[in-house]
């Protein structure tokens, strides 16, 4: 009989085949996934885990002080604003993530939306469907080689994304509270504080993490720093622009248009004003997406959750503090 039990604890994915078995090697079962639409329903469908594979559940205080032999609780992801950290930690759970999943889905990502609004891709196909021809000089894109590109946060995701756009032969500056001067030199980068590369970018790159500090980082009095021809594009999380301020922004034409692949709400409000806004390309949260970033992703959760159970650290732990409360 298993020792463990790990929950899914909402559905996603096709098949768990690969985290049952990774965890079976641990001595833990797999349960779920839950499918809920109350926290009553999660509450229930938790019960008695030892460990929890999230995607979008709240993991709030309420929920892991009621589990009391959990252990661990491994994100789907990168990001994990829906666990709460302090809490966790509180009970000594350790809170894991998965570092590196995605970073060529998510580089390509935003590397396509800046080149659909760049050449204005997503406005020609509708208009040369509506029997357009001839839109160029009625509506003229500019060259990129030779620009200058800007990326907030210069992790790893960002990283792949400056060495695809070398070709460019942009010059790249940086805003990274984290990135030290010596780093960003060996990078080929110039670091600057963000309202310089506002000012000066044509292409800018949002790549930041949702936190108490990045919350609306980029508001109105910033978006209006922006070249009237700048493209911004954010593939990291909604809320580090103000959204309905770059709505407005985008309908002044400063900057001139945006790619998003993360909002403030997903899905995006059906009454959301970028809906209506033509010089602005909308995904839909899929930057992460491919089949092997999908299998990757799954297989790294588990193994992530697998090494905590068996009593050895994870990869990546978000809260590290966690084992110093342990070891008390």
């Amino acid at each position: 009989m298993a020792k463990f039990k790990v929950v899914v604890t909402d559905p996603g994915y096709k098949s768990y085949a690969g985290e049952k078995r990774i965890l079976a090697e641990a001595g833990a079962e797999l349960a779920g996934p839950v499918v809920w639409k109350d926290p009553c329903q999660l509450f229930e469908g938790c019960k008695g885990a030892h460990g929890l594979l999230v995607r979008q559940a709240p993991i709030d205080q309420a929920l892991i002080e009621s589990l009391t032999d959990l252990k661990v609780i491994v994100r789907y992801g990168i990001g994990v604003d829906n666990v709460d950290l302090q809490a966790a930690t509180d009970r000594g759970v350790v809170v894991a993530n998965v570092l590196g999943y995605c970073v060529e889905e998510v580089s390509d990502q935003a590397l396509a939306l800046i080149m659909a609004c760049a050449r204005k891709l997503v406005d020609h196909d509708k208009r040369v469907r509506a029997g357009e021809w001839d839109i160029g000089p009625k509506d003229p894109v500019f060259r990129m080689t030779g620009k200058t590109f800007g990326l907030v946060g210069y992790g790893s995701i960002p990283r792949r994304l400056h060495e695809k756009i070398g070709g460019w032969r942009f010059k790249v500056l940086v805003h990274d509270p984290y990135l030290k001067p010596e780093a960003a030199k060996a990078a080929g980068v110039t670091l600057v504080d963000l309202d310089t590369l506002l000012k000066e970018s044509d292409y800018v790159s949002v790549h930041a993490p949702s936190n108490k500090e990045t919350f609306h980082m980029i508001d109105a009095r910033r978006l209006g720093l922006m070249k009237p021809t700048a493209v911004l594009v954010n593939t990291a999380r909604g809320p580090v622009i103000d959204e309905a301020a770059l709505a407005e922004a985008l309908k002044k034409g400063r900057p001139a248009s945006a790619g998003l692949d993360v909002y403030e709400k997903e899905p995006l409000p059906a009454d959301s004003p970028l809906r209506k806004i033509p010089n602005v390309v909308l995904t839909d949260h899929a930057g992460w997406y491919s089949e092997e970033s999908i299998q990757e992703l799954q297989d790294e959760t588990a193994k992530a959750a697998a090494a905590v159970l068996k009593g050895e650290r994870p990869k990546s732990c978000v809260n590290p503090k966690v084992y110093e409360k342990l070891k008390k």
